[in-house]
């Protein structure tokens, strides 16, 4: 749909990374308007992980989604940053595939002019990088108040001074969410998880098991509200303004309809339809109306939990990176729901989360963990994060 399109201004991120001095080298391939959770529904074809054993024909290993190109160029050493779109876990899912540090910094913080949406409550910025230092430099460039963009906050930014190199950690709460424990996780992702948390626990942090019960539901009521809002997103696509034009001229009505044909891919397609049935009229309370409800309960979870701890600690995702041709048996909304299990309550309440890597599994992949903290309190996961970083040395060992 937008293959030939050029943008006639740049993204509030953009200007504000090139005027510290950055120098912009390209665009990297996603999923098609950010839908998936592989990096495989591309018009450009697969991103492959540079972790692959085979890179050749089906056996190669997914890079994630849905910013997975972003994540591969950093890992690859192709760049010292790159820039995603995080709207249910695009980025932190691809830097846990990769073995990089990605950044899901907390709703409004950074400033979404430019970022073409697809849910708006959700969307926001994310950062990849190969270290947690390099990820709050970036940080630093990007983040603050826009007029450009109504959802920024209004009050300045403070930068985040230089992470402690010797932190102390007592004192700080750790909390592990015990629903995160869930059908699907691996062995050696437990296994990582558990290391971690005992790691942390005897430097002097305070672990405890904490309650998110409406987790669970997270899942079913993001895929509610992600349809709903790609139906109406998706509408000023038609070939009149900007994008693809379909050679169509019988009338308008056919204009519209085979310029959206010719120009979105089939996930696209199925999620304007299920999201406009959500909406019609008598289907709007059952589902949207009870979907935001839903959505209110899990942002309270979150709440309640941050009164009890300072960070969360849980998995990135339930697995090392999938073999490409294992990850297409299943559709595009049953993959998503699998792989964006952990990362996506973060972005129904809208509270910062951070993947960082922590070792090789078995076959050679890797494995991440994922921190949460309460909305603006980016210093803090990044301290927390740095300190592990510093404990593990993943870029040290295995990049």
């Amino acid at each position: 749909m937008l293959q030939n399109f050029i943008p006639t201004y740049d993204a509030t991120v953009v200007e504000r990374l090139q005027a510290h001095g950055a120098i912009i080298v390209g665009k990297t391939n996603l999923d098609q308007f950010g839908m998936g959770s592989g990096c495989i529904d591309s018009i450009f074809g697969p991103t492959r992980n540079n972790w692959s054993e085979d890179i050749n024909d089906d056996r190669f290993r997914i890079a994630g989604g849905s910013s997975g190109g972003s994540a591969v160029a950093v890992a690859a050493g192709l760049c010292y940053a790159a820039l995603g779109s995080d709207t249910g876990g695009s980025t932190r899912n691809p830097a846990s595939y990769c073995g990089i540090v990605g950044l899901k910094p907390t709703y409004g913080l950074v400033s979404r002019h430019g970022l073409i949406p697809l849910v708006n409550s959700m969307d926001v910025p994310g950062i990849m990088t190969r270290t947690v230092d390099d990820c709050a430099s970036v940080l630093n460039a990007v983040a603050g108040p826009d007029v450009y963009d109504s959802t920024t906050v209004k009050r300045p930014f403070e930068s985040i001074a230089p992470l402690e190199k010797q932190m102390s950690l007592k004192g700080v709460r750790i909390g592990i969410p015990v629903e995160y424990h869930c059908d699907g996780l691996e062995k050696e992702v437990l296994e990582t998880w558990t290391v971690i948390a005992d790691m942390l626990e005897c430097a002097g942090a305070t672990v405890k098991a904490v309650s998110l019960p409406n987790t669970a539901s997270s899942i079913f009521v993001y895929s509610i509200l992600n349809q709903c809002e790609v139906a109406s997103n998706m509408s000023r696509y038609d070939g009149i303004e900007y994008g693809h034009r379909s050679q169509e001229d019988s009338s308008t009505e056919q204009l519209y309809a085979r310029t959206r044909a010719e120009g979105f891919n089939g996930v696209v397609k199925n999620r304007i339809l299920t999201g406009n049935y959500f909406l019609l009229r008598e289907n709007y309370d059952k589902y949207f109306q009870k979907a935001l409800k839903v959505r209110r309960l899990i942002a309270d979870d979150f709440a309640r939990a941050f009164k009890e701890v300072d960070v969360l600690l849980t998995p990135t995702t339930l697995s090392e990176a999938p073999l490409y041709k294992d990850f297409v048996q299943s559709n595009n909304r049953d993959q998503c729901a699998v792989q964006d299990f952990c990362t996506q309550p973060a972005n129904m309440a809208g509270i910062p989360a951070i993947s960082i890597p922590i070792r090789l599994s078995s076959r050679q992949l890797p494995i991440s963990l994922q921190l949460m903290g309460d909305h603006f309190t980016e210093r803090n996961l990044l301290q927390v994060a740095s300190w592990i970083e510093k404990q593990v040395d993943f870029v040290a060992n295995y990049s």
